[in-house]
């Protein structure tokens, strides 16, 4: 049996909407863990076929009874694998990434150190690797909430001029 064809809006959008919906059932947001264990559900009918997605998904959960209170981040993939970890590279690019993050991530970071540790992240993701992109999409998760900062293209002239200072 083929799987469902995936509709024209985002899997963002549509996970967006089923969460959406959740919130407005139970009168609580769903935690980020059941928010994963709902994206690997809405993939599982593509494993096998040529759609293959991975994601990472993060959040903060902030109520008192759930165990898995404060920060999370799960990795999820259409072969239907769903990881929970404290550092998640996602791509093509990803071994690249990972070499620069295995040696610049430690407890205590400022928001500034970790942004700028993930633009170099992808940036040698990006300049090793061909089917990486050069866009860098940072979002700062806090229990207040989460900011998105500017996207940003990575050019090798604006990386090595960051390096420097």
């Amino acid at each position: 049996m083929a799987p469902p064809p995936w509709p024209s809006c985002s899997r963002g959008e549509i996970l967006a909407r089923e969460l959406r919906l959740y919130q407005l059932r139970h009168g609580r947001r769903l935690s980020t863990a059941g928010a994963a264990k709902l994206l690997a559900h809405m993939l599982h009918p593509f494993k096998g076929t040529e759609l293959c997605v991975a994601a990472t998904l993060c959040g903060w959960d902030g109520c008192k009874q759930l165990v898995l209170s404060g920060p999370s981040l799960y990795y999820v993939c259409s072969d239907g694998t769903r990881l929970q970890g404290a550092l998640f590279s996602v791509g093509s690019g990803s071994p690249y990434a990972y070499s620069v993050l295995d040696g610049g991530v430690r407890w205590g970071l400022t928001v500034e150190e970790a942004i700028s540790l993930a633009r170099e992240a992808v940036y040698r993701a990006t300049h090793r690797d061909a089917y990486s992109g050069n866009c860098v999409d940072v979002y700062h998760i806090t229990s207040h909430g989460w900011t998105r900062r500017d996207r940003e293209e990575l050019r090798e002239e604006n990386m090595y001029s960051r390096l420097s200072s």
